[in-house]
């Protein structure tokens, strides 16, 4: 990669980070990519993902079609980075990295303009990775994009994500189910107020059933899961009751559920909604269960990967590439992963200045020296696997 499109590239990047938008608002960030496509000479579809999303198209000649993505948007945070180019949103910010990938997608398509190939690359420039957001359906950008029929003439799909604590220059990957499956929870238990004091048998008690709630769901993953198996069912947030001589009549519950195996994240959903139906008869409660976010496990391809390898190589250079264990995060790259053959790897990203800090946090610093390795991997990634599905 020349210097003059290094250049340009970190241009974006601090543009795309200093304008965070939420899922399903990526206007200005959609007008930016379509804006970099026109100068390329590439072809898009815009309106796709309730209207945000841009697909880009580069033909050349015959042959199969892969697709590589790029993630949008920003989360509800306030930026507190002190860089020159922090969010001028409050409340908003670029703190998953997602900025770097929209650059890394833009980069790989301007190496592919001026690259010899045959076959279609596919540019999938995504919203809302990070939840529905609003969405009438529950679903994430990934999975309207499938739903839109983006992926149905494709062989095969290439992601990845900036990892704040690897440094540059590395990637990672694990094979098989790789990121968990993720479901994010609220659970509103609803009872009958009375005094505390003088009649608490009048009452239907929501925080007595809450705490058994609480306590009875950590027997699914001690009790009702293979110790073989990874999983995680964890309350995080309570909150409920008015005052201190009144039992409260409504407590909300939030937290997540996570697990590799799909089939184990179903079964705890099932085993807690047969607490949650235990509760109410033993305690006339009435409670809501609303898993208003959920996402199966993405599933990396060890066949793609091996497509992959020469490419890994020739970016990386030998010994920078290895097999991790899995990471129970969520990526709504899994609806990619479960409609075709796919891969999704950890690209370093640590800066000196980070402090530490991870995916998420305010404080999260990504070093712009993985732009050019990342747009670089999709673009020579891309070109492995038209040659290979020949």
């Amino acid at each position: 990669m020349d210097e003059q499109l290094s250049a340009r590239l970190i241009q974006i990047r601090r543009q795309i980070h200093a304008n965070p938008e939420l899922g399903y608002q990526e206007e200005k960030t959609s007008q930016l990519v379509k804006q970099e496509l026109d100068q390329l000479g590439i072809p898009y579809t815009t309106g796709a993902a309730r209207g945000t999303g841009v697909i880009g198209t580069l033909r050349k000649g015959d042959g199969p079609v892969v697709a590589i993505r790029a993630d949008m948007d920003a989360l509800p945070m306030q930026e507190e980075t002190g860089l020159p180019f922090a969010s001028l949103t409050a409340g908003k910010m670029h703190s998953c990295g997602h900025d770097l990938h929209t650059t890394m997608l833009i980069g790989a398509a301007a190496l592919l303009k001026n690259t010899d190939f045959q076959g279609t690359v596919r540019f999938l420039f995504q919203p809302s990775e990070e939840g529905p957001n609003g969405d009438p359906e529950g679903m994430t950008g990934a999975h309207r994009i499938v739903e839109e029929g983006y992926l149905d003439d494709v062989q095969a799909a290439l992601g990845l994500h900036v990892d704040p604590s690897l440094p540059v220059g590395q990637i990672t990957y694990a094979l098989g189910p790789a990121l968990a499956c993720t479901g994010f929870f609220s659970i509103e238990v609803l009872g009958k107020a009375a005094h505390a004091g003088a009649a608490p048998q009048l009452g239907v008690d929501a925080v007595a059933v809450a705490a058994q709630l609480v306590t009875s769901a950590q027997m699914i993953v001690a009790r009702h899961t293979a110790p073989t198996e990874t999983a995680v069912l964890s309350f995080t947030k309570i909150n409920g009751g008015v005052a201190p001589n009144v039992i409260a009549d409504k407590v909300v519950l939030e937290g997540t559920i996570r697990s590799l195996d799909l089939d184990t994240y179903n079964d705890i959903i099932s085993r807690l909604n047969k607490i949650i139906e235990g509760l109410m008869i033993a305690y006339d409660a009435k409670i809501r269960f609303d898993l208003y976010y959920n996402l199966p496990s993405v599933l990396n391809d060890g066949n793609v990967h091996g497509k992959l390898v020469q490419s890994l190589d020739t970016v990386f250079g030998s010994g920078n590439s290895r097999e991790v264990i899995p990471l129970l995060a969520g990526e709504d790259f899994a609806h990619y992963s479960r409609k075709v053959p796919s891969m999704f790897y950890l690209l370093g990203a640590q800066d000196p200045t980070c402090g530490g800090y991870y995916l998420h946090h305010p404080k999260v610093i990504f070093n712009e020296g993985a732009i050019t390795y990342g747009a670089k991997f999709l673009a020579t990634g891309a070109i492995g696997l038209l040659n290979n599905y020949r």
